[in-house]
């Protein structure tokens, strides 16, 4: 794993997919949990599910951090 390429996924990239994929939530539900709005929390979803794709279909460590 030390020799992959890594992908970071933040704590509130990691927060945006339980809540909307394991808690089942809707965005507008989702961002007042998180307390911001509806569109950040679209953004902050979009940047996860880009950086777990990226991670998934090129090979790399998803490494979870800051």
């Amino acid at each position: 794993m030390s020799e992959l390429a890594e992908v970071i996924l933040c704590v509130d990239e990691l927060e945006s997919l339980r809540l909307s994929h394991l808690e089942l939530l809707y965005q507008e539900d989702a961002a007042v949990k998180m307390k911001i709005s509806r569109q950040t929390f679209g953004r902050i979803l979009d940047s996860a599910h880009q950086k777990v794709t990226d991670a998934l279909i090129n090979g790399k460590a998803l490494r979870l951090g800051d």
